[in-house]
């Protein structure tokens, strides 16, 4: 297997290149990204690039047969045009040099943010719920469009094996985003009709993607601990504080904030707030059944993990 892993110095495409030069049934791992992934193996071979350039060299020249596409912008980020055209585009730009390179086999790590932030989502949310991202948050909205454009390209394309995982929120020692950082402020200001969520440690993700590779397993599956944690729970076990205020109150001063870039007190627009109100808790019961995976971490262990890892520091 020659692999091409997009957003290859991010943090689940950096594991994954990581873990799959380990196994002896992956002959080679080429990374594509914007920055160096400051990694280096025998089997690892880097090439800086936007993910919306065209790769048609890379496919050849590498004799690529699977690809695995975690290129996305996490953070929000204020141009929304330049969010939008790297996540879409760069997934369509993607499969199209695939298509026309042969691969045989293309693993997307999509998200249960897909699915949307509802008062009436399903509990738990399966393979089968609607797919109705938000809108108004961008990352949301993208993860749903991006899955009808693979939709659509398993159609075309039922000699490709197309794999994709919804994960939920990811922790362990490298979780750095947006929620991570909000989480560890002294005074964490939080919306009071918060919600429980639940988490996937980085390790059982990167497990599992490996997993669908080998075994070129094809479907859609959600990759979620088990079980759910409540927010004053995850906060103190940081050592922190919670401050919890109306969504009246918080949306308009968090809305504030973002369009002034007051980073230091928000990293992400109001829109995203959603998550923490609406019932958003996923099942992984097909993962199980259909492939035998077996969890390492629940919830609860798999942000505990995260937590050691912050004490350290």
């Amino acid at each position: 297997m020659r692999v091409l892993i997009t957003g290859a110095a991010g943090y689940i495409g950096g594991k994954l290149a990581r873990a799959l030069c380990e196994k002896n049934w992956v002959d080679a791992v080429i990374g594509t990204d914007i920055r160096e992934p400051g990694f280096s193996h025998e089997k690892y071979r880097f090439d800086a690039r936007d993910v919306r350039r065209s790769m048609d060299d890379i496919f050849e020249s590498e004799q690529i047969d699977t690809v695995v596409h975690t290129a996305y912008i996490l953070p929000p980020i204020h141009d929304t045009k330049r969010m939008e055209d790297i996540n879409k585009g760069g997934t369509q730009n993607i499969l199209d040099a695939s298509v026309r390179a042969g691969v045989t086999q293309i693993l997307y790590t999509s998200s249960t943010t897909a699915y949307g932030f509802y008062a009436d989502n399903d509990e738990p949310l399966t393979e089968e719920s609607p797919l109705r991202g938000n809108d108004d948050f961008t990352y949301a909205k993208n993860k749903k469009e991006i899955e009808a454009v693979f939709k659509e390209f398993c159609e075309r394309h039922s000699n490709i094996t197309v794999s994709i995982v919804r994960p939920c929120f990811v922790v362990g020692p490298g979780f750095t985003n947006p929620a991570a950082e909000h989480l560890q402020k002294k005074l964490v200001v939080l919306p009071s009709r918060a919600r429980p969520w639940q988490f996937v440690h980085e390790d059982d993700l990167i497990n599992v993607m490996a997993l669908l590779l080998e075994r070129r397993i094809k479907g859609v599956f959600n990759v979620t601990g088990e079980g759910s944690m409540t927010f004053s729970e995850m906060i103190r076990m940081l050592g922190n504080i919670p401050v919890f205020l109306p969504w009246s109150i918080l949306y308009p001063l968090n809305n504030l904030a973002w369009h002034l870039r007051l980073s230091f007190i928000t990293r992400f627009p109001s829109p995203a707030m959603r998550m923490m109100i609406h019932p958003w808790i996923a099942s992984s019961q097909k993962l199980i059944t259909e492939t035998g995976y077996r969890f390492q971490y629940n919830t609860r262990s798999a942000f505990e993990d995260f937590v050691l890892s912050v004490k350290k520091k």
